[in-house]
């Protein structure tokens, strides 16, 4: 009978132990190999991706671009460098499909120091990459306020001059939170896509663009930035007009009067009866009537009580309070001082 030595040790070649040893083997060495090329992997990406800045706070990563800035070792080669090694990302190489990436336009970055004119002077970065450049986004450590100042270096027209005492900055929203540079449409700029960019922070507004009475938001008949300014204004809540009836104003103009008789709530501010975002009652009313017009307008001896079965009076019945006051936004006719008609 042959032998074998498996493992250091002398097998019978007929034995069932010997099959077993085998197999044992096999797996072993499968494992092995599995765990190595793991391991390889690992140690690759660790070090594609491990820079020398990585641990560096954000204020130590600012300090060091600054000083990269008053250095203003720039590459005599613009994008050329960067793309030696960028070339081969699909993301930085988008770029060329949109507005910044424009080389015949001289309001374009691409027109002057490219690259650089947003992500700083390149200085060493490209001898092994042990020099930091501007990032932006999410995964960038440098503050909203930073990454903002670049933008704004160019971005600086009247559109933005409410920016600094906006909602957006003060809570450090930075411009790459919403736009989109590298790709061939900004998102925060096209009509069919701006309420996402919107409503991806404002779930609350979302919620009620989506009840049973709202504008035709979510069908991108109507924008977020059709009333409001997201980069700040001086009006409240960011609105594009001077006030909150301006804005109503500028689709809903048979409201706007002058009326003869007039409601105060709608000359004083549309939202005191509506939720401009949506509602679950009709018209985006706040409440339904008559609770509604029972938020000012007490009980003093008109048929003004809630009822609990609908239709005993003229309150709880139909349109409830609207059944007799259907001018409700103003009347102009000689006896309408109670909107009667």
């Amino acid at each position: 009978m042959s032998e074998l030595n498996v493992i250091n040790c002398s097998i019978p070649v007929n034995s069932l132990v010997y099959y077993l040893c085998k197999v044992e083997l096999m797996i072993y060495r499968v494992f092995y190999n599995l765990f190595c090329g793991v391991i390889t992997v690992l140690c690759l990406s660790l070090s594609a991706h491990a820079t020398p800045w990585q641990n560096l706070t954000g204020e130590q990563l600012e300090q060091k671009l600054a000083e990269k800035f008053s250095a203003g070792d720039y590459s005599s080669k613009g994008a050329d460098s960067c793309l030696m090694c960028h070339r081969k990302d699909e993301a930085v190489m988008a770029i060329f499909d949109g507005t910044h990436g424009m080389m015949n336009s001289k309001q374009s970055p691409m027109a002057g120091l490219q690259c650089e004119a947003c992500h700083g002077p390149q200085g060493k970065h490209n001898r092994g990459g042990k020099e930091p450049m501007i990032a932006f986004g999410k995964d960038s450590k440098l503050s909203a306020s930073a990454q903002n100042s670049v933008c704004q270096g160019c971005h600086n027209d009247p559109k933005q001059m409410a920016w600094h005492s906006s909602t957006h900055n003060l809570e450090e929203v930075a411009c790459a939170d919403c736009h989109t540079l590298h790709s061939a449409k900004d998102p925060a700029l096209d009509k069919l896509s701006v309420n996402d960019t919107c409503s991806s922070c404002h779930t609350k507004e979302k919620a009620d663009m989506n009840k049973r009475s709202s504008h035709p938001l979510k069908w991108d008949q109507m924008t977020c930035i059709d009333c409001h300014s997201p980069h700040g204004s001086m009006s409240e809540s960011a609105l594009n007009k001077p006030t909150i009836n301006d804005t109503c104003y500028s689709c809903h103009s048979e409201k706007r009067g002058p009326v003869l008789w007039e409601h105060a709530p709608v000359t004083e501010n549309c939202v005191t009866c509506h939720n401009p975002h949506g509602s679950v009652n009709e018209g985006m009313l706040k409440s339904r009537a008559p609770q509604l017009c029972q938020q000012c307008h007490a009980p003093d001896g008109h048929a003004s009580r809630v009822v609990q079965e609908p239709g005993m009076d003229a309150f709880g019945g139909g349109k409830s309070c609207l059944n007799c006051h259907s001018k409700i936004h103003g009347s102009n006719h000689p006896s309408g001082s109670l909107l009667q008609r």
